[in-house]
């Protein structure tokens, strides 16, 4: 039906089904945090805080519009448009609610990674549109740790590809389906993938671009109103996708067992279920380490990931 061609991207499994996963994400997040740090977290804005994401949205959207002086405007205000674009088109090749995604085609792998590599631009492009040292400081952090984590990130996954023996993200989760030696045989890029989904999200120990500490809020230092929520909008979204994306290529994405009763409700769930388990691994690396120095950072991608990740592409190359 032609009207289910248009639903699908703006509803259902599209923007908003993406944006309020995003949301929920997020409050998992924060929460789970908050109680591996012996804190409440949300409480207030809906049940157990619920709502506390959208309130916060919203809040931002509500606040007063400020462009600096000197900045680039028109730079300054596609970036937060063009980040938040371009994770909701990354969000398409994820198999939310059957083993395709919205948007399949042999090497849509290649084309969902590169889109991280375009997202990890345009924050580097928002930190030198303002005139502030502290944002200039942030968007060259973030370069520098795009060629630490960007390399093992892309081998975690073509060793993965590799395995199944396709760069089509739905032929790996349809390859699992019946061959669940390969997840055995994926472990430890999954692994490598995790630490490097860590740094592509600027979270902790790899939160060196925004550190508040040393930076005050990095290359987002200049951005309000409703620049920063589609800034936190996208942030959230892309944590949504690497989650996705972890779960549909080293856990079987939507598939599990299966009912003829809840055939159509299952996928959906098992899709989410995995995705939370990621989320969950990616909360507790958040809350068990502290910021290591971009020095080290990069020293620990070009000493550690990097060979380990090779030497696994190898190693799957070898056994398949």
């Amino acid at each position: 039906m032609w009207w289910s061609e248009i639903l699908e991207p703006l509803v259902y499994p599209g923007v908003l089904y993406v944006t309020f996963l995003a949301l929920l994400f997020e409050w998992i997040d924060r929460k789970l945090v908050a109680r591996l740090q012996n804190r409440v977290g949300p409480y207030y804005a809906g049940p157990h805080g619920l709502l506390q994401p959208l309130a916060d949205f919203l809040k931002l959207i509500s606040k007063e519009d400020i462009v600096p002086l000197k900045a680039d405007r028109l730079l300054f205000t596609l970036c937060p448009i063009l980040a938040l674009v371009i994770m909701f088109t990354a969000s398409a090749f994820l198999p939310m609610v059957a083993p395709y995604g919205l948007a399949s085609f042999n090497g849509d792998l290649v084309v969902a990674i590169a889109l991280l590599t375009i997202y990890a631009l345009i924050i580097y492009a928002s930190g030198i549109a303002p005139p502030s040292r502290y944002s200039l400081l942030g968007a060259e952090r973030v370069v520098l740790m795009l060629i630490g984590f960007e390399v093992p990130l892309t081998l975690s996954c073509l060793s993965v590809a590799i395995a199944c023996g396709s760069l089509r993200i739905s032929d790996i989760v349809l390859h699992q389906a019946d061959r669940y030696h390969v997840l055995g045989l994926c472990a430890p890029a999954f692994a490598l993938f995790l630490v490097a989904s860590q740094a592509e999200l600027e979270r902790v120990p790899f939160d060196i671009p925004e550190a508040e500490t040393e930076v005050v809020a990095g290359w987002q230092v200049e951005y309000a109103s409703w620049r920063l929520a589609l800034f936190r909008l996208s942030r959230d979204v892309e944590m949504l996708f690497l989650s996705g994306l972890g779960a549909a290529l080293f856990l079987g994405g939507p598939l599990g067992p299966t009912s003829s009763r809840f055939s159509w409700l299952l996928p959906p769930i098992y899709f989410l279920a995995k995705s939370i388990l990621v989320l969950v691994v990616l909360s507790i690396l958040r809350a068990s380490f502290a910021r290591i120095r971009i020095d080290q950072f990069v020293s620990f991608c070009w000493r550690t990931l990097i060979p380990v990740s090779l030497a696994y592409l190898l190693a799957v190359l070898w056994v398949v």
